[in-house]
């Protein structure tokens, strides 16, 4: 019966030896389970005496909730509910619904320059709600400007995101911070962050130095107590993490990657932005508009010797990484680009995490203009790719 999750686990490239198998075999013949135990019972047992690495709970995990699906599903995440219609295409009744060749009918206005020039004179002439068609300010339709319609480049005023091809948009949005308590799934980003670390003694001697009270003692020839200050992680480690718009649905992992730094680098600093970063960051979300922190201050007050990693798609406008003014929030002085160039100057250790799949990079024209800034020290919010960035950062 058990032979079938044994063999899964070798398909799935987990190291299980036959030994280990074997002794789990034995601990199952003396009954250190039940009878009619629970399955999860089973999985804790199984993963202590077969796993040796935490970097392979998920595997493990995955595997696990395959095998034993028709029992009870311990260790694997639930599918998602695609069987219904989402409300969200519900609620746009007036959305067109254009085909690829419609789409490719509709061309931008010309540029940046002239798109924001053309903003300025429909508000100049418009006085009236308008809704459909391809020219003025409002809902549905073909026009560059308003919110639930469709062109390749225009402004949103209001409304939500529906194809994500904004160079600009115009509305007061509200994010949330992400919340550093979250527990993790797995291990396995932590231990990826493992590989970040430099180790030395510093701080109040507060842990008793046995060889040397030992050789002391033996010395003076009376009990000499030596004490020594604690081994820590040294490494110092600026984040800088991308919220709202396309971010939204890479909150929870942002979320994880967030709660493991706070637990593995005692010296950690992080700032939010949105997008690109520009002359200004913010430590409140709830206060970003209120209370940023010039650029400029962050990387006066930083050394060279910190660690910067920024977390974010790299998915915009790239008007907004090339131009001056090409934030879709606020009129930036210079451009998102001369930004990134200065923060790669001011930590040499610094690396680029990119929630999106590796092999979607190339559709988006934002992510090769931030991949070249960054001199290719972008890497996928994978396993892989976080050891991979920790690995360049430690150098």
């Amino acid at each position: 019966m058990l032979l079938p999750f044994f063999t899964a686990l070798r398909d799935a490239r987990v190291p299980v030896s036959l030994k280990e198998w074997l002794f789990l075999m034995e601990a199952m013949d003396k009954r250190v389970l039940t009878a009619g135990t629970r399955v999860e019972d089973f999985y804790h047992l199984s993963r202590a005496v077969l796993i040796k690495d935490e970097k392979h709970y998920d595997r493990f995990d995955q595997v696990f909730g395959k095998v034993f699906k028709g029992l009870e599903t311990v260790g694997a995440g639930e599918e998602p509910d695609i069987g219904g219609v989402p409300e969200d295409w519900l609620k746009l009744l007036n959305e067109k619904y254009l085909t690829d060749e419609q789409k490719a009918e509709i061309e931008a206005l010309g540029g940046f320059e002239k798109l924001m020039e053309t903003l300025k004179q429909r508000l100049e002439e418009q006085h009236d709600r308008h809704q459909g068609g391809s020219k003025w300010i409002g809902t549905g339709g073909t026009s560059p400007f308003g919110n639930g319609g469709y062109n390749p480049e225009g402004v949103r005023i209001g409304g939500k995101s529906q194809h994500g091809r904004a160079v600009k948009v115009w509305e007061k949005r509200k994010y949330r911070n992400l919340d550093d308590s979250v527990e993790l799934g797995t291990r396995n980003i932590k231990v990826a962050l493992r590989r970040l670390r430099r180790f030395a003694r510093q701080g109040t001697p507060d842990e008793l130095d046995m060889d040397a009270t030992i050789d002391g003692t033996a010395r003076q020839g009376w009990l000499d107590i030596q004490m020594r200050p604690e081994r820590r992680n040294t490494i110092k480690v600026l984040l800088f993490l991308d919220i709202g718009g396309s971010m939204d649905g890479h909150v929870k992992l942002c979320e994880e990657l967030f709660s493991a730094a706070k637990s593995e680098f005692r010296h950690l600093e992080f700032f939010y932005f949105h997008n690109c970063l520009y002359e200004g960051v913010w430590k409140d979300n709830r206060r970003r508009h209120e209370a940023r922190t010039p650029t400029w201050e962050v990387l006066n007050r930083y050394p060279g010797d910190w660690r910067a990693v920024v977390v974010g798609d790299a998915t915009m406008s790239p008007y907004e990484v090339t131009m001056p003014g090409g934030s879709v929030e606020h009129w930036n002085e210079e451009a998102g680009a001369v930004w990134l160039k200065r923060l790669r100057q001011q930590w040499s250790n610094s690396a680029w995490l990119n929630p999106v799949p590796e092999r979607y990079w190339s559709y988006t024209p934002s992510v090769g203009l931030i991949r070249e800034v960054m001199e290719d020290q972008m890497f996928p919010l994978t396993l892989d790719g976080l050891e991979r960035a920790m690995r360049s950062l430690a150098r």
